[in-house]
């Protein structure tokens, strides 16, 4: 599925209240922009079976104090797969595009980031895509597209009071 047909679902997909989709719509530029970075239109993502994703607390080696919570998406199921040191049949590696591992992180608000391993079988070189950047990358757009002059309709004078 192309980044056009993945951004198409979650439109189709979001609540039809007349808000969301546009929203989301809005949105499309900039999560084709993190995902045109990527190697891989769909990563798998571990999951519980009730569908939640599998969350990875790290520690900083010299400060550990500081932490931070990271996602992982892998190439292959293998690599997911490959990645539990020890099966766990609770945890399922489902496959999921890449614009809506994107999006999901916007409403994750306890995950820092995700960490796309892009080369199947290197499990230690992945690309780490930030929330925050993220998140500020899709305020910019919004006011962006807030700041867009809406149009007349050419048959009224401008100056209508």
């Amino acid at each position: 599925m192309d980044l056009e047909q993945q951004i198409q679902l979650l439109i189709d997909n979001a609540p039809q209240d007349g808000t969301t989709p546009k929203l989301v719509e809005a949105l499309a530029p900039v999560l084709k922009l993190f995902a045109n970075q990527l190697q891989h239109s769909e990563y798998h993502i571990l999951q519980t079976l009730d569908q939640g994703w599998v969350v990875t607390t790290l520690s900083n080696r010299s400060q550990p104090e500081v932490e931070k919570n990271v996602i992982y998406a892998f190439a292959t199921l293998k690599d997911a797969v490959d990645f539990q040191s020890v099966s766990d049949p609770q945890i399922l590696a489902m496959p999921v595009p890449v614009t809506h591992i994107l999006f999901q992180m916007l409403s994750l608000e306890t995950v820092n980031s995700t960490v796309f391993f892009d080369t199947p079988s290197n499990l230690t070189a992945g690309t780490e895509v930030r929330r925050d950047d993220l998140q500020r990358l899709i305020q910019i757009q919004l006011q962006e597209n807030r700041s867009v002059p809406r149009s007349y309709p050419s048959n009224q004078p401008p100056d209508l009071a």
